[in-house]
């Protein structure tokens, strides 16, 4: 027997909502969709009239769905805000380069200025590269931290006053159940803090933050948005995973368990004896960081020096057996952002303090390249430690 909408009780309802429960028509569906992120920024004062907003978008569901709801709630209720789309390219063939062909394509329907960023340009490295020589089991490591470092920088270079990324409820949960598997408190402590690195560059906000990943897929499937829906070929290893699969059986039991861990996550309190980390800036290249170095620095010290596992376990044994101190500059700050491919390179040929006559400052590049194959010969031993 067919059933009304339970808003409208005119029209024939068509879905399920997840979030509820509720059967509802399409048009009903899709004005409480919107109200409801509408009340989540307005609650949360995430706008300001006349800021400039960078909207995170990866061609996906959810950044595609953000871009097209952010602009109809922009023009609405009159924000006051310019939204322009910021896209950061990995480099992983097959995947991202298809991807950015649909943020292009949005780029036109919806009328936004569009950014590309890409990893090679600021790190000299593609992740298809970077998983040559790691592997697949840690590159999602290289890939979340030089991700988060690049839209700060694209965001820099476009004068965003904050970037937008479409993190769903689901994320969310996920993000704090794999804090407490981790033990790490400091970041589950901020996880769910709706509007995040206030104390860095550029703040962050999750408009999407009590959205459920279902209804942003009936929402763009209903609208007929143009996404891309491929899963990253490398993401399958990514610990990611396990904490997904975990919220989904959850789920399937009880809808508001998304819900219910979210607000758990906002409850939960911290020692005040408990040590946190403290956050200052890296001190080579300016990012805000809890370290010396920020991770990215650490991460592509590994990548430049031979040694891929340097920076995600415990290293400090192996800089101190190869003598790893940090021995090339990224030659950048956060106002800096001209990154290129040989200001990463560790072994100049101007580098030089030996026989041959250069500069005595520097470190010789004879000696540097002996060095490296010192240690290429030892990789692959090294690389098999666990640590």
């Amino acid at each position: 027997m067919p059933v009304n909408c339970i808003r409208c009780n005119q029209n024939r309802a068509i879905l399920k909502r997840p979030k509820t429960g509720d059967a509802m028509c399409k048009e009903c569906f899709f004005f409480v969709f919107e109200e409801e992120i509408h009340k989540t920024i307005t609650d949360a004062k995430l706008f300001k009239p006349g800021e400039k907003i960078g909207i995170g978008a990866s061609g996906g569901k959810d950044s595609t769905v953000l871009a097209y709801v952010l602009k109809t709630l922009n023009e609405r209720y009159n924000y006051g805000v310019e939204l322009v789309l910021l896209s950061v390219d990995e480099g992983i063939t097959g995947y991202r380069d298809d991807s950015l062909e649909s943020v292009k394509r949005n780029q036109i329907e919806y009328n936004l200025p569009l950014k590309v960023i890409t990893y090679e340009e600021l790190y000299g490295w593609t992740m298809d590269e970077i998983v040559k020589k790691v592997g697949r089991k840690n590159n999602c490591t290289f890939c979340g931290v030089f991700r988060r470092q690049a839209l700060d920088r694209g965001g820099l270079i476009l004068g965003v006053n904050k970037l937008v990324t479409g993190h769903n409820a689901d994320d969310i949960a996920e993000t704090i159940f794999m804090n407490i598997l981790r033990g790490d408190i400091g970041r589950l402590q901020r996880c769910t803090s709706i509007t995040t690195g206030n104390e860095g560059a550029i703040p962050r906000c999750k408009p999407f933050k009590y959205t459920y990943e279902k209804e942003i897929v009936m929402y763009a499937y209903f609208k007929k948005l143009d996404y891309f829906s491929t899963e990253c070929v490398y993401s399958p290893n990514a610990y990611r995973g396990n904490a997904r699969m975990f919220i989904k059986d959850l789920e399937a039991i009880r809808a508001r368990s998304i819900i219910d861990i979210i607000h758990s996550g906002e409850k939960l309190a911290v020692k005040k004896d408990a040590k946190l980390p403290i956050q200052g800036t890296c001190e080579r290249c300016g990012y805000i960081s809890s370290m010396n170095l920020c991770k990215a620095c650490n991460l592509l010290e590994g990548l430049n020096k031979g040694l891929p596992k340097l920076g995600i376990g415990k290293t400090d044994r192996l800089r101190k057996q190869y003598n790893l101190s940090p021995a090339y500059s990224l030659n950048s700050s956060m106002a800096n952002l001209s990154l290129k491919s040989s200001q990463l390179s560790l072994n100049s040929e101007k580098d030089c303090n030996c026989d041959c006559g250069e500069n005595s400052e520097k470190s010789c590049s004879n000696q540097a390249k002996n060095s490296n194959n010192q240690l290429n010969n030892k990789l692959e031993t090294i690389v098999d430690l666990n640590f």
